[in-house]
């Protein structure tokens, strides 16, 4: 199964549709049989009634059969190979939706969307054309060849040796492609990411006159994959082509054999006859199965990539859970990205119930991080986390984040209404629900003068409105979430002055007796908060309340004061 990424079901669905194709190529034998019988009569002295109508029935037959095990063809390997298609992009997907969140800081989004859409297609492709076709010619194939053993063991021998010849030169040639395919998919990925770029950084190239530059630089990037692209199939056909040419070399062998044969005394013309219309059966089918066999090679990276996917380390654990408290508990965490690239060193700290505490911080200090660490969107390298007293590492993600409401510096929106974006936060809330999180979120003042009110489009990510308005639907969804513990992440930090004090009104009322863990960078958002948690090159630098903090004049002290100097900064 894991071979050509499938799952037990489709494992069954491939072996049914490779029966179906054995079947079908056998039953196309059929009329070579009846050519065969009607050469042998004709040879003996003519056709009669009888044997006439005998072969009407066995035409009749012939027909009927070929329908049915076409028909059987059809049905199993079409339908079960669209039916395993979808299995195996859901199953990508739900991979996708258990993985931690550092495994997207790696991974290139393009080269993902590559392998959940071109990878499943290709491989879609492959297995509803010619995986189950090649292995059902390679099956049929041999039980004709074996089959021409019993008539004569020397002309049967001359008409086959082509055949394992020219299947191992493909078979041999698959490392080859590999290399070829590999290049061009990782060509692909490059190509793609630049097109994705290319159009969310639209503005910042055109306000800085570097559209010819980039585009010369993406067009270089398309010549590349077109060369690659070009590779791949000679590469293909490199092997291919002669290997399809080769076999014509069993005509050739199987009628200087068989004459000499027939010139000895030792076959008959029959015989011989027969011989030559099963190869001319038998070569043609076979030069298909070639390059269904190079399609096979081909399509090899694609499964490599889509059973890589699958076999990451997802995030699992218990899906029943009820916390004794909301406390969030840091003991002697650790966290890196990579190897050689480490994030937070030995932070332990306790995030109380009912209490706001607050992460602050030069950039690149960490403080992210620990938001998303709390919310196992990322699992600790080292230490552990506690929720309420349980190892927040033994507990399924989904069920964490039931009790957590998030609002992000960076809202996403979706291309739906109003009310839609809003009910994200409680899937099954009514509309006077929605409507009741929205007027608490101070929505209400915007969402009046749309044209539709809350069945307003806001178009894609919210084009149509502005970022305050986003981030205040933002705030509605965890007002409508109503989880015990909030992480606010730079909620204000990109706002005007007046959308920041609604935004914060309505903060207010969100953290009332919550667990409320915020970051944030202006130190006036964190004056009221219970404890403050001094975070700097990824260690726990001061800890403790704002008063206490400034009394010490540290880390803390330091940012007020740079702030408050900054605060009467003018142009001159």
């Amino acid at each position: 199964m894991r071979r050509y990424a499938m799952s037990r079901e489709g494992a069954k669905g491939f072996i049914n549709s490779v029966c179906a194709c054995t079947v079908s190529d056998l039953v196309l034998m059929f009329p070579v049989g009846l050519l065969y019988f009607l050469t042998e009569d004709m040879l003996s002295g003519g056709v009669n009634g009888g044997r006439i109508l005998f072969y009407i029935i066995g035409i009749i037959v012939s027909l009927l059969l070929i329908y049915i095990t076409q028909f059987w063809q059809y049905n199993a390997t079409f339908f079960s190979t669209y039916k395993e298609s979808g299995v195996r992009r859901i199953a990508l997907a739900e991979t996708l939706r258990k993985l931690p969140l550092s495994f997207f800081g790696k991974k290139d989004l393009s080269d993902l969307t590559t392998t959940i859409l071109n990878d499943c297609t290709v491989i879609e492709h492959t297995f509803s054309h010619q995986a189950a076709q090649y292995y059902g010619s390679i099956i049929s194939t041999i039980i004709i060849a074996l089959s021409l053993f019993v008539f004569d063991w020397r002309m049967a021998l001359a008409s086959v040796w082509v055949l394992p010849v020219s299947l191992l030169a493909v078979r041999l040639s698959k490392r080859t492609q590999n290399v070829f395919n590999k290049r061009k998919n990782d060509t692909r990925v490059r190509l793609e990411d630049g097109v994705q770029e290319a159009i969310e950084a639209l503005r910042d190239l055109k306000s800085n006159n570097a559209e010819n530059e980039y585009i010369e630089g993406l067009d270089n990037v398309i010549k590349d994959y077109e060369k690659k692209s070009i590779a791949a199939e000679l590469g293909v056909a490199a092997f291919i082509v002669p290997s399809q040419m080769f076999l014509k070399f069993g005509i050739a062998t199987t009628a200087l054999v068989g004459s000499a044969l027939l010139l000895g005394g030792q076959i008959t013309v029959i015989t011989f006859f027969m011989f030559l219309l099963v190869v001319s059966r038998l070569y043609e089918p076979m030069a298909g199965t070639l390059i269904n066999l190079g399609a096979l090679n081909a399509a090899q990276v694609n499964i490599d990539r889509t059973n890589d996917m699958n076999e990451i380390k997802k995030q699992e654990g218990k899906q029943e859970f009820k916390p004794d408290n909301f406390d969030i508990q840091f003991e002697n965490v650790g966290f890196e990205y990579n190897d050689d690239e480490t994030v937070l060193s030995d932070v332990s700290f306790t995030a109380k119930q009912g209490e706001v505490t607050a992460l602050i911080g030069p950039s690149g200090g960490g403080k992210t991080t620990v938001s998303r660490l709390a919310a196992r969107f990322w699992d600790a390298t080292t230490g552990k986390i506690f929720f309420g007293g349980e190892d927040i590492s033994d507990i399924d993600p989904e069920a964490l984040l039931n009790y957590y409401s998030i609002v992000f510096q960076d809202v996403t929106l979706f291309n739906n209404t109003i009310m839609e974006n809003i009910r994200i936060g409680k899937k099954d809330a009514t509309d006077e629900e929605v409507m009741n999180a929205a007027m608490l979120a101070n929505c209400n003042e915007f969402i009046s003068r749309l044209p539709d009110g809350y069945d307003t489009v806001i178009g894609e990510n919210g084009a149509k409105l502005s970022g305050g308005e986003r981030q205040r639907i933002s705030i509605a969804r965890a007002f409508l979430k109503d989880a015990p513990v909030i992480l606010l992440d730079e909620a204000t930090a990109s706002l005007d002055a007046e959308n920041e004090t609604l935004i914060q009104q309505s903060l207010s009322r969100l953290i009332k007796n919550k667990t409320v863990l915020i970051i944030a960078h202006r130190m006036r958002t964190v004056q009221a908060a219970n404890q403050i948690i001094v975070l700097k090159d990824g260690k726990v630098a001061e800890s403790g309340k704002p008063e206490d903090l400034l009394q010490q004049n540290g880390e803390f002290a330091k940012m007020v004061r740079l702030q408050q100097q900054s605060s009467g900064w003018t142009v001159a």
